[in-house]
């Protein structure tokens, strides 16, 4: 590893510059509106799961579904606090969350599949997780270096993202035993 070496004075003379921009400095690498655009998909496709989830916490029935409601409305509120974190990264970057219902399906990168029974529930749950950890991969490759703290975000959504999938592959595991 290289020596750090850091010009502080210019750093704190760029830092007194453009103060409206607010934590976008003059360091920031990434095309800020495009990453916006993203971070609203992000926000679309975290809404979407929230509301399946959700869905499918209030509609799940019989024998075993008690334990698998408990499921649906853990991961719902853990949705709903990244939906919560895009929406803040959105602002931070001087863009503004898309809460729109209209075009919300469109611009999520899952769909919302109410599923006929338990286990449609659970694997339509599944496929969604399968899809947000494809493509928030993708979003943490494309950042790359660029926005550190948007990678670091959406690495922490995609951590969670596959505690969800694992959890739903359990449950369908389950399921089938019994």
């Amino acid at each position: 590893m290289s020596e750090f070496v850091s010009d502080i004075k210019t750093i704190r003379a760029r830092a007194r510059m453009h103060m409206e921009r607010g934590a976008v400095t003059d360091g920031y690498k990434a095309d800020r509106k495009r990453v916006i655009e993203v971070l609203n998909e992000v926000l679309a496709t975290e809404i979407v799961c929230v509301l399946r989830y959700k869905r499918h916490y209030f509609t799940a029935s019989g024998i075993h579904a008690e334990s698998v409601k408990s499921e649906f409305l853990q991961h719902a509120v853990e949705e709903q606090q990244h939906a919560d974190w895009a929406a803040e990264r959105i602002n931070q970057l001087g863009g503004e969350p898309d809460f729109n219902p209209e075009g919300l399906a469109a611009r999520s990168h899952c769909e919302y599949a109410e599923g006929s029974d338990l286990e449609s529930m659970i694997r339509e749950n599944l496929v969604a997780e399968r899809i947000a950890i494809e493509s928030y991969s993708d979003i943490v490759r494309w950042l790359a270096n660029d926005d550190p703290t948007t990678r670091k975000m959406i690495e922490d959504i995609l951590k969670m993202e596959e505690e969800h999938a694992d959890d739903m592959a359990n449950l369908l595991s389950r399921l089938a035993g019994n």
